[in-house]
């Protein structure tokens, strides 16, 4: 399994996202960073009806990102690929901005309806890309995501949630943990799927708060250091010198592959995850869902990550040979004080529950893409509960590796999908401006408008100064002065 992660998530998984990026970046002319105020308007903007908002929606998926990604999933991610590790996670989070925007987008497009509100997601949007001429790859294709989906609830959503939930409360018993947490998500999941969002609206931002808080309790007395950590991180992400290049460059691709990697487990932007909690929300339109979709990416990496990284540098826990949780708590404890430190091991096994809920959501909606019946769901649940409760004695090693290869898998199917989605022009409508989706004769259009916007402003302004003009030549020669024309 390891020689499959070096290569496909590696070499394959990080130029696949990062060229698709570039590739929906320029197609979206990289709005969202050339115009932020363009995606801050779409996040002001109410429901379009009386079902989950896109507000909730944006705190579901971020239930389902934040929490490991941003705590287990950096340490482990600067202990694996050293501190250059933190500037492919930026590099890959911004571009990955595009993807995400896609993703949500048509997921928002393509989903489906009943009378208690919208259900999708990217096994859905993947079946309405090849419906019309691949009729049966469609389903192949819609289906296999499906599985992968459920595969990866119940491993990452589940498995590698609680392992991690578990080394932040080492005072309490594994298993009783697991337990605990086990029968309170099975509690939310079996009624009506609305309760997840209506509980992480309000238990996501809380935790965020508490965590950027205790972030800046520490960054911020610290500042001074800050120039040197940035270098730190820089100068590791391109370290090509070592051994003539030799140990520098397998240095470089581990900073690339568990940057990138650790940054989808994180945002996961591209592996189709989130686009099933996005489509669910009462959105205006799939323009404006897919701005929360930047937003979450923003949040998620950008913000949080960044802000572990940082904690994570300033101390000295890498050179103490500290490793995922162990290494976030002892940063934060070590740094603030020991109150911090329980603030955040009880923040994670927070975030790990809300993960849970969230995730396990999302295996049901992909189990119900492929059969509605209710036994098989209650097997999907049974199987949920005990990856919950038994999550929290399986090893990092393996956990890991399993982890990196199906959301590798899930990556490259996605992506695939949305460029091949691309190509056959399903995305054209969702562009931000019709003039963004690259059709030469509307972008002619919009310049020969403005051409002849432009000249009639002239025109105007060149009459109003005529008529200035003899206004003033009237007031003139009533007092006996010759006025020049200018």
């Amino acid at each position: 399994m390891e020689l499959i992660n070096t290569y496909l998530s590696g070499i394959i998984m990080p130029f696949l996202l990062m060229g698709a990026g570039i590739y929906f970046g320029f197609s979206l002319r990289f709005f969202y960073i050339l115009h932020p105020r363009r995606v801050i308007s779409e996040l002001k903007c109410k429901a379009a009806g009386s079902g989950v908002t896109p507000a909730r929606a944006l705190t579901e998926a971020l239930a389902g990102t934040l929490g490991v990604g941003n705590m287990t999933g950096v340490a482990a991610a600067i202990c694996h690929g050293g501190a250059g590790a933190v500037f492919w996670m930026w590099v890959s989070a911004t571009l990955a901005m595009s993807v995400k925007y896609f993703e949500v987008a048509l997921a928002v497009k393509c989903r489906r309806g009943t009378k208690d509100g919208y259900f999708g997601g990217a096994m859905y949007y993947i079946k309405d890309i090849f419906a019309k001429k691949l009729p049966r790859l469609s389903g192949a294709l819609g289906g296999a995501f499906a599985v992968l989906c459920i595969i990866n609830s119940l491993l990452t959503g589940n498995i590698v949630q609680m392992n991690s939930a578990a080394a932040a409360a080492p005072s309490i018993p594994p298993l009783l943990l697991g337990l605990f947490i086990a029968v309170l998500s099975l509690a939310v999941c079996m009624g009506n799927t609305k309760k997840v969002s209506h509980l992480t609206s309000y238990l996501i931002p809380a935790l965020c708060a508490l965590y950027v808080l205790i972030s800046f309790i520490i960054i911020i007395p610290q500042a001074h250091r800050l120039p040197e950590v940035f270098s730190e991180i820089i100068k590791s992400a391109f370290s090509l010198r070592a051994a003539g290049g030799g140990v520098g460059g397998f240095l470089f691709l581990r900073a690339l592959r568990f940057g990138t990697t650790r940054g989808i487990f994180s945002n996961e932007a591209g592996s189709g995850t989130s686009p099933t909690a996005h489509a669910s929300a009462c959105a205006k339109s799939p323009h404006s869902q897919g701005c929360f979709g930047i937003f979450e990416v923003f949040a998620d990496t950008i913000l949080l990550c960044t802000l572990t990284a940082l904690v994570i540098l300033l101390s000295d826990g890498c050179r103490k040979g500290f490793s995922g949780m162990s290494l976030t708590l002892y940063a934060f404890s070590s740094q603030a004080g020991g109150a911090a430190g329980l603030c955040i091991g009880i923040a994670a096994v927070l975030f790990a529950y809300a993960t849970v809920i969230c995730q396990t959501r999302y295996g049901i909606v992909a189990l119900e893409s492929i059969t509605k019946s209710p036994l098989a769901r209650a097997v999907y649940l049974i199987l949920s509960f005990g990856c919950t409760v038994f999550g929290t004695r399986i090893g990092e090693g393996l956990m890991w590796q399993a982890a990196d290869l199906i959301i590798s898998l899930m990556t490259a199917l996605n992506v695939t999908c949305l460029l091949a989605a691309a190509k056959g022009g399903m995305l054209s409508s969702l562009y931000p401006d019709p003039s963004f989706h690259g059709n030469g004769e509307e972008i002619r259009r919009r310049k020969k408008d403005r051409i002849l916007w432009d000249k009639g402003q002239g025109r105007r302004q060149k009459g109003l100064k005529e008529r200035r003009f003899r206004n003033e030549s009237v007031v003139a020669a009533s007092c006996g002065v010759a006025k020049k024309k200018p």
